[in-house]
């Protein structure tokens, strides 16, 4: 079982889907993330587009984030990704559940007038889903102005430096996992701080409203070193 690495939620079980719909992220690939991120988690707008159990979208909200979406079409993920939402009612933020694909649900956020300053994309591995999805969120509405997004893929699945607007400014590999970071090229200059500042905590380069989870249904929207430096985490 996994649980809240840090933050006001240290130490919470999450509770899992089950079965092999759902591959949680974990625990070293999450800490190496929110290691880089630290700078720019709190107060944020949190995307966890493939949440399954919500591990990572809630691991945001322990460590500071004021809103945060998990999006799953699995209904035994989206329920698990309510529970754990429930359990970190403490935490503070909002968090909204959505069950739907994710290229709708990226679509239909963007209608509602949403942005999110951090999109995390786990999609299951041996998908075609990453280039679509990252070329959408570059195009569209519901990446915010200087806002990143997080692709974590198998380290023998070739992610491209640039697609549509975005421009891969980051790569970090943890044992077989990648974590690659996309910013639209007008942003890029801020992540050069964010990363700073990430290296600085760690020493090395490297609405649930109150935690009530609101589902949005199927109707609705759904379910940093630079310079494209890549960094090795021996496994």
């Amino acid at each position: 079982m996994s649980r809240i690495i840090a933050g006001a939620g240290k130490g919470r079980r999450l509770k899992t889907a089950g079965g092999d719909s759902t591959r949680p992220t974990g625990a070293r690939v999450r800490q190496s993330l929110f290691d880089i991120l630290a700078p720019v988690i709190p107060g944020c707008r949190f995307l966890d587009a493939f949440a399954g159990n919500g591990g990572v979208g809630l691991e945001a909200l322990s460590r500071g984030a004021a809103t945060v979406a998990l999006v799953d079409k699995s209904s035994a993920a989206v329920e698990a990704a309510k529970e754990n939402a429930r359990a970190l009612a403490r935490a503070g933020g909002e968090v909204r559940v959505f069950r739907q694909d994710t290229r709708t649900a990226i679509g239909a956020l963007g209608d509602e007038g949403m942005q999110f300053d951090v999109v995390y994309l786990d999609p299951p591995y041996d998908s075609d889903l990453y280039e679509p999805l990252l070329a959408l969120l570059g195009e569209g509405p519901l990446l915010a102005e200087g806002g990143v997004v997080v692709a974590e893929h198998f380290h023998k699945r070739a992610l491209p430096e640039t697609i549509g607007a975005l421009t891969r400014t980051r790569e970090k590999r943890v044992g077989d996992h990648v974590l690659s970071f996309y910013r639209r090229a007008s942003g890029a200059d801020r992540m050069v701080g964010a990363d700073e500042g990430a290296r600085g905590a760690d020493g090395r380069a490297d609405g649930t409203s109150g935690g009530r989870a609101h589902d949005g249904g199927r109707g609705r929207a759904g379910n940093g070193s630079e310079g494209g430096q890549s960094e090795e985490e021996a496994s």
